[in-house]
């Protein structure tokens, strides 16, 4: 190896000997960044869409059926992309602006919500106190049994909002008091409530104090 060669070889064999890591793949744009570069290029709120429209969708049909489900979920992008400019760009996750979207739709299929309800209370179910204590706690979609069914028809509207949207939306109270514009001890105080009362329609434990 002449001289230079073996120049050039020293320089270049600690390199080598370096172990190379795989290119990075860049990160996913957050929602406030896609609905930040939607005000310039609109076709950039689809990422948003794709994002959560499954999650809302499903959501909707537990509260109403398939078809309103359809008709709730389309209008709540179509009303989140109209007022997208309105958005808190410091919120990376619009789950619970969507969510709150969704919510102030589902209210004008209220009378719906509550016939749904009744007619799940109408059917005969035999379960026992466990099972139904699960249910309160759950209030899901699987767990909805007649007789909770007819206690939650029988909650306020408010009342029956953030319980779903902490059961089955899985939202943290500090993202239900987003979705619903109300302060976190509200809803922490609502909900409180709304399970204690539910528990007493049922003839259930209150839940200790402490």
């Amino acid at each position: 190896m002449s001289t230079a060669a073996a120049n050039l070889w020293n320089r270049a064999a600690p390199l080598a000997s370096e172990p190379t890591s795989p290119p990075t793949r860049p990160a996913e744009p957050c929602d406030a960044e896609l609905i930040r570069a939607s005000l310039a290029v609109p076709n950039e709120f689809a990422g948003v869409f794709d994002r959560h429209a499954d999650e809302i969708h499903a959501y909707v049909v537990r509260r109403l059926d398939l078809n309103q489900a359809d008709d709730v979920t389309a209008e709540t992008f179509h009303v989140a992309f109209r007022k997208r400019r309105r958005y808190d760009l410091t919120r990376p996750d619009a789950r619970p602006w969507l969510y709150g979207i969704a919510a102030n739709l589902i209210a004008g299929y209220r009378r719906a919500e509550v016939r749904r309800l009744k007619a799940i209370a109408r059917v005969h179910h035999d379960v026992d106190v466990h099972e139904e204590e699960r249910s309160v706690e759950r209030a899901s979609a699987a767990a909805m049994r007649p007789a909770l069914a007819g206690a939650i028809a029988r909650l306020t509207a408010a009342e029956r909002e953030l319980l779903f949207l902490v059961a089955w939306a899985d939202l943290t109270y500090e993202e239900a008091a987003e979705a619903l514009k109300i302060p976190v001890g509200t809803v922490r105080s609502r909900l409180h409530r709304t399970r204690a009362k539910l528990r007493r329609r049922l003839d259930l434990p209150q839940e200790p104090t402490s």
